[in-house]
């Protein structure tokens, strides 16, 4: 087994993907002509966007991200060379500021942002060897 990509249920997919293109630099992937479904190229493992109107096509209930909301109990761990650039260039995009980007114990560097939806995006570096 492998894990293969993660999807994320959102209001409205275009949007989520036109959001991370500019707040994060990252390139659409698939997109389906129905709109209810994109993947974002993020290397071995996609990250994926749904509607929220697909679960409910798919047979279940997601409870909803949202901006106004307490972050949900996951995060997005983006990896670049430059955090703090990262994190200046999401916030200028729209993202919504959590906290600076700062240097763990371990020498990792780590910001937090939410994206458009309220949904905790990590910036960060590579974990040191």
């Amino acid at each position: 087994m492998r894990f293969g990509y993660t999807i994320l249920y959102v209001p409205d997919v275009p949007a989520t993907v036109s959001f991370y293109e500019a707040a994060f630099g990252l390139k659409r992937g698939f997109v389906h002509e129905s709109n209810l479904y994109a993947e974002m190229q993020t290397g071995e493992t996609a990250l994926a966007f749904a509607s929220e109107t697909m679960a409910e096509l798919n047979g279940f209930a997601v409870r909803a991200n949202r901006k106004g909301d307490l972050a949900a109990g996951f995060e997005i761990a983006l990896v670049c060379s430059v955090p703090q650039e990262a994190y200046e260039m999401a916030v200028s995009a729209g993202a919504s500021p959590v906290k600076p980007p700062e240097e763990k114990p371990w020498g990792q560097v780590v910001g937090y942002v939410r994206d458009l939806n309220g949904c905790l995006v990590e910036l960060c570096s590579a974990m040191p060897a």
